[in-house]
């Protein structure tokens, strides 16, 4: 039935220094703005507008990737604890560009015990390992449709 679909969320593994990383730069993002607010009242440096602009810039953009990163760690987190082994199938590949950042995009078909097979898409950078065919391990969490292909 229709209804009963599961929408599944194709997770990344983040390892704790991954996250420390993460974690760091949000950090910085969140205080950069007001560190420098600050310095400006007190140093009276002519960097006030400077420090109003990094505040509302990249204040939310650290709190966005702080939380964009807990999230995905409870992901994880649910994966490891109540996840179960399937098989995720390379069906096709190609190339992306976003201008920023480039890579492979690959289909897969993930399949297992417990759980009706899907298809999914999953952005990732160049590996030179990977073809049509190849078989990488997956965890997928049915219950509230996780997955995460290790590679």
């Amino acid at each position: 039935m229709a209804g009963d679909e599961i929408h599944w969320v194709l997770v990344s593994r983040i390892t704790g220094v991954g996250a420390v990383a993460v974690y760091g730069s949000a950090g910085t993002m969140i205080l950069s703005g007001p560190v420098m607010l600050g310095a400006t009242l007190l140093a009276g440096a002519d960097m006030l507008v400077m420090g109003i602009i990094f505040t509302v810039l990249m204040l939310p953009l650290g709190l966005a990737l702080w939380a964009s990163t807990a999230v995905e760690r409870e992901q994880n987190r649910q994966l490891d604890a109540f996840g179960v082994p399937a098989v995720a199938e390379v069906t096709g590949l190609g190339e992306w560009d976003d201008g920023e950042s480039a890579g492979i995009t690959l289909e897969l078909r993930v399949s297992g015990t417990g759980f009706p097979a899907f298809e999914t898409t999953w952005k990732r950078s160049a590996s030179q390992g990977l073809r049509v065919g190849t078989r990488v391990t997956a965890v997928v969490e049915p219950g509230i449709g996780l997955c995460r292909v290790d590679l």
